[in-house]
This record gives structure tokens, sequence and C-alpha cells, in this order.
């Protein structure tokens, strides 16, 4: 796992980077041979994302050195 991130902005960009993975995986599905599984796992890329949106609001920033 990695170092968990408390800035803002480092969050953002960690969101924004989720998204658009998550648009890119959407982009590439042929509609007419989507099948269950394939919605299963955007299913569960949204949920992901929901998870961590919810970890970055209860994080309190990093104690200063």
């Amino acid at each position: 796992m990695g170092k968990a991130v408390y800035d803002k902005d480092q969050q953002l960009v960690y969101l924004k980077e989720r998204l658009n993975m998550f648009l890119e995986v959407l982009d590439s599905l042929d509609p007419e041979a989507t099948g269950l599984e394939d919605i299963d796992r955007l299913l569960q890329m949204i949920d992901e994302i929901e998870v961590k949106i919810e970890q970055f609001k209860k994080r309190k920033p990093a104690p200063s050195l």
C-alpha cells in the first residue's frame, strides 16, 4: 500500500486520475459486447472512488514536522 495522502491538492489529483481511469474503461466498452461482469467492474470502480472520497473527507491534515 502507498503512503496516506493528506494534502488536499494531492487528494484531488488522485481522485481525478481514478475518474479518468473509469472514463477510459467506460469509453473502451463495446455496448453490444458488454456483459454483466463488465457492469459489475464499473460499479466496483465507482464504489472504490466513493470510499476514497469518504476517507479523504475524514482525514485530518498531516502533522507539521
